[in-house]
């Protein structure tokens, strides 16, 4: 994943972009941009490993060398950036959120076009740059991002600093946000709405599928209409969104409040109280408990002093470690106690492995557990949530390959809510973890939760009915 933030003032706009920026950081771990645009010093540059250290501490020695009107940051899960270009389009730096499935082919077609890759990430090609190089082959801006709509597999969303303003471009199919807000001589943009709230900007667009805008301190100027259709991700209300934050003006933190509620009212568990599994589980658990009306407990804390974020290196037994240590469960709460427990998601299994052990140790007596998505059947092709290496990453998908000695088969069947083989599948992933009970919301109730069309939000992870 990732995020991003950018902004345009008629005073120095360096302050907003460095904290702007750093409010996408619960997307990202990796690393951490920002560049600037000032008309007397022209573009400023600086990129920070983030893997062992926040933004905000590698970026802020950094800000006295900063100056200007106009920035972009990112948050980025992939490779450097921004970068900076100098083409016959002009001079610009460019960020993206992007998961390119054909990264390669689309290298070697430029390649055979005497394009050149210098910005190279852990040995790999940087897809930032080869997004710029396919944006340099048009003839204006907007047709060379409307070449990278048209030649990718996957999905990008992007903004370019240039000197006359900043243009940013949402992924043809919309499947992350984009936000446009304003204040007194100043407009930002950005995927996640949390960021604007502090700096005094009020969200005022949501820039559509595929859309073009041209951002100045001032106004915003459409350069391309917005696609009609529409497939944003649904797991941003799940796991990835900021509880403030807004998504097609739907509230995160009520959406996962509405699709507990709609299990709690359904649920016949009986238990002692409700707990949220910190933190994107937490709103869940309220409205869990608001449904079922019984009591909800703080039985398990995340220890903020030093995990203030969510933190997923890709060492899988650095992972694990994370996992454990920074939850740390409440014993006076949970001893001989019959506990329902709510949770985003089940991934790999590694943290709810952890979790349960933990809660059993400190005397709980029941422990259910409840889920606020369906089952995760398919790695995700358009955000690299999860992951799309292997589908046997997924928990789910090594119980089918044990149950049918092929990971790929029946996948129909295992991924309808109620079928024998659903249940079937629920129940080894309960069994396998020791748990009283367990539940997953339905695609139904987390789209009613969710509140937009069915077909304007991508479900893959759950049914596999995306599209290109």
């Amino acid at each position: 994943m990732g995020g991003f933030f950018g902004t345009i003032s008629k005073t120095n706009c360096v302050n907003d972009l460095f904290y702007g920026t750093d409010y996408n950081s619960h997307l990202g771990t990796k690393r951490g941009g920002m560049a600037t645009y000032d008309e007397s010093t022209g573009f400023m540059r600086s990129i920070h490993n983030l893997e062992s250290s926040y933004f905000r501490t590698k970026f802020e020695p950094n800000l006295p060398k900063f100056s200007g009107n106009s920035g972009i940051g990112v948050i980025s899960d992939t490779d450097a950036q921004p970068i900076v270009i100098h083409s016959h389009l002009g001079r610009f730096a460019i960020t993206t959120i992007a998961c390119i499935n054909n990264l390669e082919e689309l290298a070697e077609e430029l390649l055979q076009q005497n394009k050149n890759f210098s910005e190279l990430s852990s040995g790999k090609i940087n897809q930032t740059e080869l997004v710029a190089l396919l944006i340099t082959n048009g003839n204006t801006i907007e047709e060379g991002i409307e070449n990278v709509f048209n030649k990718i597999e996957g999905s990008c969303s992007l903004l370019l600093l240039t000197e006359d303003g900043i243009v940013a471009a949402r992924d043809k199919l919309g499947r992350l946000p984009m936000i446009i807000a304003e204040k007194e001589d100043a407009h930002a943009v950005s995927c996640e709405s949390c960021c604007f709230h502090n700096l005094g900007y009020e969200p005022v667009y949501n820039v559509g599928p595929g859309e073009i805008v041209r951002i100045k301190a001032d106004k915003f100027e459409q350069l391309r209409a917005p696609n009609k259709k529409m497939q944003i991700c649904s797991f941003l209300w799940v796991y990835f969104g900021y509880p403030v934050s807004s998504y097609e003006d739907i509230n995160v933190d009520c959406s996962r409040y509405c699709a507990g509620c709609l299990m709690g009212k359904k649920d016949n568990c009986d238990a002692d109280f409700v707990a949220g599994i910190p933190d994107s589980g937490v709103g869940f658990a309220i409205g869990y408990a608001a449904g079922k009306d019984i009591p909800y407990k703080r039985a398990m804390i995340k220890y903020t002093p030093t995990w203030p974020r969510s933190f997923t290196p890709a060492n899988q037994n650095v992972r694990k470690l994370v996992a454990k240590m920074k939850l740390i469960p409440n014993k006076q709460l949970l001893k001989n106690s019959r506990v329902i427990f709510c949770d985003d998601s089940i991934v790999r299994g590694t943290q709810l492995q952890d979790n349960v052990e933990a809660l059993y140790r400190y005397g709980a007596k029941e422990v259910h557990m409840r889920i606020s998505c369906p089952p995760l059947i398919y790695p995700c092709k358009f955000l690299n949530f999860a992951s799309k290496n292997s589908d046997l990453d997924l928990i789910t998908r090594r119980i089918i390959k044990e149950f049918e000695g092929d990971h790929n088969k029946n996948l129909e069947k295992y991924k309808t809510t109620d079928s024998p083989e659903y249940n079937r599948l629920v129940e080894k992933i309960r069994s396998t973890f020791d748990l009283s009970s367990l539940k997953f919301s339905t695609i139904e109730d987390l789209v009613e939760a969710i509140g937009l069309p069915k077909d304007q939000i991508c479900t893959h992870c759950f049914d596999g009915s995306s599209y290109f």
